[in-house]
């Protein structure tokens, strides 16, 4: 293979993500040749900005196409499996976006399903879900590629040499991933996101964590050192009384059935721990740092906050449509815009990743392994949540 063809699922946040990040590598590594959407509308509307030459209103007609190698999923966490598996049906190599999937119900037309499913039941499906995925990708022999960024921003990727070259121990981890609140409508429903806070943004620092200690244990032991335990908790913050009554919210605050609160603490084989925070309830920007202290050393990054460029202004106005920062709220005031956000954050990388992995036939550094644990801990801390105790990962 000289050059990899993409087809894309999906014409909203995602895929404008990944088809802006995929630029460097169009013409010469890559091409994407197809998008689907819902509408023809929504289709044209994203092949018209990105130049992308067919588009499809039915993705298992684009997973069939033959001028396609691989299927970038970018949809709504609900829609992963089925499509993950149609496209390996099809021989087609997957990228898929995060988190790899989840439990969102047994009847399209259940609602209200994070109040009243328990939690051992979403556990027992998400990893049923898994298993069904891992077989579809496994017996069609075709590359995964799970599309969680922290494993490749150039500040972790940094932190992984510093923990290689210092030798230590990793002690403790302390990580998270905040900020006020998704936008996207299938984000305020269990059926639909598969979860709040926890699923759709401790995904990030989970999958790193998890990532470091497998890094940790092939470089000292030539094996991977994995979660055992977790203990979870909860919350939904902005539907207290107090904060209800108060007149201007800036956070998000119509979920319907989901947390958008949560804090995890992960117990590794080897007995040392991560803790994780993931809220909707933070205000100034995005929050996506990690901390690790070693027996010898402590290495703390951040992934979106910098002072390359610091900016003021006394109205919200003076900057115009100028983009600062994701989930900044206002632009008046002191701000710390980043001159090139994705980078920072590892999507380019992460991508390039994807496509060299298919076009050497070797795995990408994030796969189906960490995808899969990742959705382990994510469910098990629900289940954690719910009961009271730490619970052990499903085996």
């Amino acid at each position: 293979m000289e050059i990899v063809r993409v087809g894309i699922l999906g014409s909203r946040f995602s895929a404008h993500l990944h088809l802006s990040n995929f630029k460097k590598l169009r013409g010469h590594k890559m091409e994407v040749v197809a998008v689907a959407a819902r509408s023809e509308e929504s289709a044209g509307r994203f092949a018209k900005a990105f130049d992308v030459p067919k588009i499809y209103t039915d993705y298992k007609k684009l997973v069939k196409d033959p001028d396609v190698d691989v299927v970038d999923i970018c949809l709504p966490t609900d829609l992963h499996k089925e499509a993950i598996i149609a496209a390996a049906e099809a021989g087609k190599h997957v990228i898929c976006e995060k988190p790899l999937t989840g439990y969102f119900g047994k009847d399209m037309d259940e609602e209200q399903i994070g109040d009243r499913v328990s939690r051992e039941t979403m556990l027992q499906e998400a990893m049923k879900s898994c298993r069904e995925i891992r077989s579809a990708v496994e017996r069609n022999r075709v590359k995964f590629c799970y599309a969680e960024d922290w494993v490749y921003a150039p500040p972790f990727v940094k932190l992984k040499r510093m923990v290689d070259v210092s030798g230590g121990v990793v002690m403790d981890i302390r990580a998270e991933e905040s900020h006020s609140g998704s936008h996207a409508a299938y984000s305020r429903k269990w059926k639909s996101s598969g979860g709040g806070s926890l699923a759709r943004l401790g995904s990030h620092p989970i999958g790193a964590a998890l990532h470091l200690k497998h890094f940790e244990g092939e470089i000292r032991e030539g094996k991977p050192i994995r979660g055992a335990s977790v203990i979870g908790a909860v919350g939904r913050h902005t539907q207290i009384p107090s904060y209800r009554k108060t007149q201007k919210k800036w956070m998000v605050s119509d979920w319907e059935d989901v947390e958008d609160w949560s804090s995890l603490i992960i117990e590794f084989e080897d007995s040392t721990h991560a803790v994780i925070m993931s809220t909707d309830c933070m205000l100034g920007g995005t929050r996506n740092t990690m901390e690790v202290y070693l027996s010898n050393a402590v290495v703390r990054t951040n992934m979106s906050s910098n002072t390359a460029v610091e900016v003021y202004a006394p109205d919200s106005g003076v900057f115009g449509d100028e983009y600062l920062v994701e989930k900044v709220e206002t632009k008046a005031g002191w701000n710390f815009p980043s001159p090139d956000e994705d980078w920072e954050r590892g999507y380019p990388q992460e991508l390039e990743d994807f496509i060299d992995a298919i076009l050497e036939d070797r795995e990408p550094v994030s796969g189906l392994d960490l995808a899969e644990e990742v959705v382990n801990v994510i469910y098990s801390g629900y289940l954690s949540a719910e009961k009271g105790e730490r619970v052990s990962f499903f085996q």
